[in-house]
């Protein structure tokens, strides 16, 4: 293990727990602290994905991984998180869970639906946060990483919850660190834009917008799996905010230029193209 791989274990070791770690962003983070020499604990929905994943991370990396499946949607959420890390020092949270599964309009759904975001785009992360960062503290090292939205600048359509609850994150993020950073825990909102991983294909595969999830057509303006996770690493004590990709930064910068009612208005005008553009050209 090479000197800059021992001193980040030393800081954010000795395990890490990564929620929403099944595919995309969240595998590919829990994959590279276990690279940096941390034991990790991975936590979706899926068991048998989560197992799979856990299992050749631990076969490629030789640490201890654990798969923890749980429902963040889900009023026990934080019980069964609390319970199946008990006795674990965990140095490093990664909360990249709560991505939009549908991108509707507001009425489309019941408002249980709108509940479930808030559950696990909001109240869940509190509660992590909230669990794990008093014993960073008291050690006086650890990180936080909570990956929030470009759609949580600005109010825009079809996003309603979603939205609130990716604002809601990014100040969360900014609040902690503003508490805890002169305390040795280094707190990061992470802001993405669109981001080219499984859920945003079966998404765009839905509205067809591509052919098939397996499609590989680059998504235009999209940031890759690992520049997130690059990024997340190399601002990591950066915080208290880092937007991922340059088409994202200079978007907040013209949105965070203008009079909120017209950036508003600016979103609702032109916000979801991505969504309705057919992307798969014969």
């Amino acid at each position: 293990m090479s000197d800059r791989s021992e001193s980040f274990a030393e800081q954010y070791g000795p395990w890490a727990i990564v929620l929403g770690a099944s595919d995309g962003v969240g595998a590919a983070y829990a994959r590279a602290m276990a690279e940096r020499g941390l034991n990790v604990v991975l936590l979706a929905r899926r068991q048998a994905v989560l197992d799979e994943v856990a299992g050749a991370i631990a076969a490629d990396t030789g640490v201890e991984t654990r798969a923890l499946a749980v429902d963040l949607a889900g009023p026990d959420a934080m019980a069964a998180i609390a319970e199946g890390t008990t006795g674990l020092e965990v140095g490093m949270v990664m909360y990249c869970a709560g991505a939009d599964p549908d991108y509707q309009p507001f009425l489309a759904n019941s408002v249980d639906a709108a509940l479930a975001m808030v559950q696990r785009n909001c109240t869940v992360p509190l509660q992590v946060c909230h669990h794990f960062a008093g014993p960073m503290v008291e050690r006086g090292r650890g990180g936080i990483v909570l990956l929030s939205s470009g759609a949580g600048m600005v109010g825009g359509p079809n996003m309603v919850a979603y939205a609130a609850s990716k604002a809601f994150d990014t100040v969360m993020a900014e609040a902690l660190w503003a508490e805890l950073h002169d305390q040795g825990v280094d707190v990061l909102g992470l802001v993405l834009g669109a981001t080219d991983t499984p859920a945003l294909r079966t998404l765009l595969a839905e509205r067809g917008v591509l052919s098939s999830p397996d499609s590989t057509t680059p998504i235009p303006g999209a940031s890759t799996v690992d520049e997130v996770v690059a990024d997340a690493i190399a601002h990591l004590a950066d915080g208290p905010t880092w937007y991922v990709g340059d088409m994202l930064r200079d978007g907040a910068q013209a949105l965070g230029g203008m009079p909120r009612n017209d950036a508003v208005r600016v979103m609702a005008e032109h916000g979801g193209t991505l969504m309705s553009t057919p992307l798969d050209v014969e």
